[in-house]
């Protein structure tokens, strides 16, 4: 029997040498090695060996079956690392090679905008509020001194879903909803952007724009005053749209404001002296802001005598066409990205 083991083990010495693959070595150890091989049945046939015989059988088939395991083992580890360099030198990069344009996207300037927007009144102490933008009649327009046949809403009535539901079109609701909430009459100042709705849609306006509102509310011995909003109006203004440029107030009219100011700045094209952008006027109106309106103090829980405060709000679309001289608003909106992807480029001259 030693001498068959023998036989078998220089069989399947040669057997695992001459194997070319891993599906060729696996049958090799099967046939030698598996629970019906070669070993297997010499193991098998240990019970017509006498008790002198088992022990010396047994060590010897036991340890060919250990160098047989070990060489194929030793094998397997190189096929690997064969297939692996075969797929190294496949797969080789020639990193002398120009690599090709990685196409990035980068923000709309409307988000660039509402971001800068957002970092400069946080900077100033304002909070940022959202609000919903299918909003009720009561928060849209009668809580900011807008009731039910107003003139001033033949501008604003646009896309109802039903007679209490519209998209809103303004975010003024979010400063009624503000005041409504702070029931411990802490300061407020906060602001809010986001899309609102009007049925509009030419090379100025659209059906959808965004819009900012502020918001400053405090007791009457805080001495909030006009002086307070034209502060900081002209830090927005010159931060947003240029260093150099100057405001001017003129009287205006809005529900929720009394007295009420349309903004207007200098033109950032001709620098006041007056082009066919400023229609000769040397002025670009950019806003509307005003002291809140008693009234509106007074629906939405606040005592006109004791609390006064200013409100001011703008297009952040038409804010985005004055700081890159966009012409078209609808550009905005067409998400081309040939038109889109100059706005890195601006920013950074």
């Amino acid at each position: 029997m030693k001498e068959q083991i023998e036989q078998i083990a220089q069989m399947a010495k040669r057997e695992i040498i001459e194997a070319m693959d891993f599906q060729t070595l696996d049958a090799v150890r099967v046939k030698y090695l598996g629970k019906k091989g070669e070993f297997t049945a010499v193991l098998r046939g240990m019970g017509g060996l006498s008790p002198e015989e088992r022990p010396i059988i047994g060590s010897l088939v036991n340890e060919v079956r250990d160098e047989l395991e070990k060489l194929i083992l030793e094998n397997e580890t190189k096929f690997k690392e064969d297939e692996l360099n075969k797929k190294l030198q496949a797969e080789r990069i020639d990193i002398t090679l120009p690599s090709s344009k990685i196409k990035r996207g980068s923000l709309h300037p409307v988000n660039r905008i509402i971001e800068d927007i957002e970092d400069l009144f946080v900077s100033m102490g304002y909070d940022v509020v959202i609000g919903p933008e299918l909003e009720t009649d009561e928060y849209c327009f009668e809580r900011l001194n807008l009731p039910k046949g107003h003139p001033a809403r033949d501008m604003q009535d646009s896309f109802y879903i039903n007679n209490e539901y519209l998209l809103r079109t303004q975010t003024s609701a979010v400063q009624a909803r503000t005041m409504l909430s702070n029931t411990e009459k802490t300061p407020i100042r906060m602001i809010t952007c986001g899309k609102t709705y009007r049925r509009e849609d030419d090379a100025t306006h659209s059906h959808q724009f965004n819009q900012i509102e502020g918001l400053v509310i405090d007791k009457k011995e805080m001495n909030v005053s006009l002086a307070d909003l034209k502060g900081t109006l002209e830090v927005f203004v010159r931060k947003i749209i240029g260093a150099n440029l100057d405001l001017r107030f003129r009287p205006s009219y809005f529900p929720f404001t009394e007295p009420s100011y349309e903004v207007d700045v200098t033109c950032f094209k001709c620098g006041g002296k007056g082009c066919n952008l400023c229609k000769q006027t040397g002025w670009i109106e950019v806003l509307g802001a005003g002291i809140v309106h008693p009234n509106v103090l007074k629906m939405n829980g606040y005592n006109p005598e004791e609390y006064g405060g200013f409100a001011f709000g703008t297009g952040i679309d038409r804010l985005a066409m004055f700081r890159y001289g966009i012409t078209d608003m609808r550009y905005l909106y067409t998400n081309d990205v040939r038109f889109l992807n100059q706005f890195d480029r601006k920013d950074e001259e």
